[in-house]
């Protein structure tokens, strides 16, 4: 039998309706469009505000459309992976209550939690199941209400995070193309710099840790964009070189949509060119594990079958890593 790949064969995105613009958040908290500009490069954030609805609601959007792209039906899926930090609750999975939603019900699901790698992961994991032989359609989606963990009177992180999901298909094949390589990296030693304090079970939930204001994201903006620059600036460039990959070879860099220095700062190490930069963090803002999908999404008009294409994330954990993958198909 010849060596299976996973090939991405299909896309789905989808962003809340309203819209939490630079100039409203200026009447939040004291802050200012240019400073938010200047720093982070975020201009506007979709937020997800209907009362009862989370991540899986999000999810669902995103892979019903990815469903009705592929023209595959709910009941062919054999696994969905769920990549989040904001889970609709700490059980059940928010991937059973997606598959529910959906109606996919052959399948089994389950969550993974890699901060803003998270879609990294989901992906090279998904990818395995694939090579297997076993599976055969498999969707890796990322999910995140970050509204509902996000303290809107903290002027150094409320500007930073959206609501958003994003979802692939796997499917297996023979070709040259599809998931070539990839790198994944952690260091636990980071979470001391970003992190939620209260809810787990260190901490469990109490009057005085929601006093506390403990359940929101708790971030050290300068140690965290120092090990972010580093490390998906010099994974990227490592997942170039074993690959012999030049600059001039790559399609695409897909980069997590944290920060537009860290994104000029991973790009500038690998030499490339900004029209070689997929970059949509000024509509969205960071959308943590649905980054990556929505950029997929954005740019899947102007992506052509055996493009090279570089995946890299950097998240809470600390967690790090990069892809290189050949697109599947022509849109």
């Amino acid at each position: 039998m010849q060596n299976l790949k996973a090939v991405i064969t299909g896309v789905g995105s989808y962003v809340p309706d309203y819209i939490l613009t630079n100039e409203e958040l200026s009447k939040m908290v004291d802050t200012t469009d240019e400073w938010i500009m200047t720093r982070i490069g975020i201009k506007e954030r979709h937020i997800l505000r209907e009362p009862g609805k989370g991540s899986s609601d999000l999810g669902f959007e995103a892979v019903k459309q990815l469903l009705q792209k592929t023209n595959i039906k709910p009941e062919e899926i054999d696994l969905l992976i769920c990549a989040t930090v904001t889970p609709d609750m700490q059980f059940p999975a928010t991937a059973n209550i997606i598959c529910d939603k959906v109606g996919i019900k052959n399948a089994f699901s389950y969550d993974l939690n890699a901060g803003c790698s998270g879609f990294l992961y989901a992906l090279a994991t998904g990818c395995k199941f694939i090579e297997t032989g076993k599976y055969k359609k498999v969707i890796v989606v990322g999910t995140e209400k970050m509204s509902s963990i996000v303290d809107y009177t903290d002027r150094a992180v409320c500007p930073i995070f959206g609501d958003g999901a994003g979802a692939v298909m796997l499917e297996p094949t023979t070709e040259n193309i599809g998931i070539i390589d990839e790198i994944l990296l952690s260091d636990g030693a980071g979470r001391v710099h970003l992190h939620q304090k209260a809810g787990g079970s260190v901490k469990p939930s109490s009057f005085e840790t929601v006093a506390a204001k403990e359940h929101f994201i708790y971030q050290e903006g300068q140690p965290v964009f120092k090990w972010a620059v580093s490390k998906m600036a010099d994974v990227s460039v490592e997942i170039m070189e074993r690959n012999n990959i030049k600059p001039e070879d790559l399609a695409w860099l897909v980069p997590h949509q944290a920060n537009m220095r860290i994104i000029d700062a991973t790009a500038n190490r690998m030499n490339l060119d900004k029209k070689q930069v997929m970059i949509n963090i000024q509509k969205y803002g960071n959308t943590t594990s649905a980054t990556l999908p929505l950029c997929l999404s954005d740019w899947e008009p102007l992506l052509k079958k055996g493009d090279n294409i570089i995946l890299s994330a950097f998240g809470a954990g600390f967690t790090w890593g990069a892809i290189y993958l050949k697109w599947g198909y022509n849109s």
